[in-house]
């Protein structure tokens, strides 16, 4: 019998109770904490050696290929969101309890703050000045249109995270390429606009360790309108969630 159902049950030993506490709540953090660390230690690395080129083509792969990696990885323990957007919208499509969402948001954002620090420890200083630390910053002065660019593009990457890797009746095992592949083309299409950011915890580690802050509004505001409006076309599509999501 799975200790979750003995522990819920009562009948499993303080050892039994204890782990799976600590499978359940612990655990999913930790790896949330591990995974967007090393996602944004290579996104950052990537836009700080990528300054002596021209066009997104280096951060776009390197940021899908990363993604894509760890979802394949870790997705199996904790969903592997690594973005607080993407934990947004797929606890509220039923596919994640609420009580975990604040905690997994927390340690996005301090995984967030670990990743730049060690992309600016491994870059060389002035490649890291010159790039800003990695930190995310809108390419065009009208900031609506900056806004708008984040708001249809993290609408992308959660769709497909929502439909592809947590609705029971679309969901595919090559959801971690899918979603890798849709960062990729985001940061093709809008790299060149807003940034290309579509997640919080990636905008605000490099904000904190270079003291970056221009516009940084824009990457909250974006990425959380991004994802309501897919929780709101997943459930016009699909109504009731709790028949149709196999929770994480």
């Amino acid at each position: 019998v799975p200790v979750w159902i003995l522990c819920e049950q009562r009948e499993c030993s303080r050892a039994d109770r204890m782990r799976w506490v600590y499978e359940q709540h612990v655990q999913p953090c930790l790896v949330e904490l591990f995974g967007t660390s090393l996602f944004v230690f290579v996104g950052c690395a990537s836009v700080i050696e990528n300054v002596a080129a021209s066009g997104v083509l280096q951060p776009a792969v390197a940021h899908g290929l990363a993604l894509a990696v760890l979802i394949m990885v870790f997705g199996q323990i904790s969903g592997g969101h690594f973005n607080p957007a993407v934990s947004l919208s797929v606890c509220l499509c039923g596919g994640m309890e609420l009580l975990r969402l604040v905690p997994y948001i927390l340690a996005q954002m301090c995984g967030g703050l670990i990743g730049a620090s060690l992309a600016k420890a491994i870059c060389s200083t002035g490649s890291y000045d010159t790039a800003l630390g990695g930190a995310i910053h809108p390419n065009t002065t009208d900031l609506t249109k900056a806004t708008q660019a984040e708001v249809m593009m993290t609408l992308f990457l959660t769709m497909v995270v929502c439909m592809g890797a947590v609705n029971s009746r679309t969901r595919s095992p090559w959801a971690p390429f899918c979603i890798g592949l849709a960062v990729t083309a985001n940061i093709f299409a809008g790299g060149t606009v807003s940034g290309a950011c579509m997640n919080p915890a990636r905008a605000f580690g490099p904000a904190v360790v270079a003291n970056q802050w221009t516009h940084h509004w824009i990457y909250w505001v974006g990425p959380t309108f991004g994802a309501l409006l897919t929780v709101t076309f997943i459930r016009l599509l699909f109504g009731d969630q709790k028949t149709r999501v196999v929770l994480k």
